[in-house]
């Protein structure tokens, strides 16, 4: 840890407790482009991009921001060459084995969002245990998102819903933003109130479509790997000097 994390183990005078978001979703950028800028193979970035999401839970909890949100595997990136998909694979895998006792002891409480049941059978065992193994805890609630599409998570709704409709169980006109949400992944969660994009993309990429709808977008040029918590000092003073009305005046 460098000098200027150290200082920034807890919260920054300059920000204000109550005006923290509640919930921070990251797109983790740049991992493959940290590597190639290194000299380094791209898993390799993969590797570093999991440190700076470790660093980055702990700072949320030093911090009393209660939920964090991470991208960690669309339903786009099964297009990655298959050597690339097959490491991430052992890598979430490995990590959720290796950190689990740890976060029970810090009170983290882990859940996956997504379609899980594409993933290989044994990650999806190693899921399901930290989720159990989780699910009575009360510090900071880590959400992690695999094999998660926006638009797929929206259309699996939609065929819920439509089912239990043709079955008589839910009558059209009771249909109604509540009980969408019910029937998505993130059901539960609550909306992100700051999404942060690393490596200067500006776009969604498929990400939290229905959740985002009044959620602050921060994008960095900085790439995933490098995205410290002085790098999320910056984020939050923006978001913090910015206005949320939701549509009033």
């Amino acid at each position: 840890m460098t000098i200027q994390q150290t200082e920034l183990l807890q919260l920054p005078s300059d920000l204000k407790r109550e005006l923290l978001p509640k919930h921070v979703a990251v797109i983790m950028d740049g991992n493959g482009r940290w590597a190639k800028r290194q000299g380094l193979p791209r898993i390799m970035g993969h590797k570093r991009g999991v440190d700076a999401l470790k660093d980055l839970l702990r700072c949320c909890r030093d911090w009393g921001i209660g939920a964090l949100t991470a991208y960690a595997f669309s339903t786009e990136n099964w297009k990655r060459p298959q050597e690339e998909v097959d490491f991430l694979m052992t890598l979430f895998q490995r990590v959720l084995r290796q950190e689990l006792r740890e976060m029970i002891e810090e009170n983290v409480q882990i859940q996956f969002v997504g379609n899980l049941t594409a993933l290989p059978r044994s990650l999806q065992e190693e899921i399901f245990r930290s989720m159990e193994e989780t699910k009575n805890n009360r510090g900071i609630r880590f959400s992690v998102a695999t094999n998660y599409g926006g638009r797929q998570e929206i259309l699996q709704a939609c065929r819920a819903i439509a089912q239990k409709v043709q079955q008589g169980q839910l009558q059209p006109d009771e249909i109604n933003e509540e009980v969408f949400e019910r029937h998505l992944y993130t059901t539960g969660i609550a909306d992100p109130d700051l999404l942060i994009r690393t490596s200067g993309e500006m776009r969604l990429s498929n990400f939290l479509l229905w959740q985002m709808a009044y959620g602050e977008i921060y994008i960095t040029n900085t790439l995933w790997p490098d995205f410290d918590r002085a790098e999320f000092h910056r984020a939050l003073c923006a978001y913090q000097q910015r206005e949320r009305r939701f549509g009033k005046v």
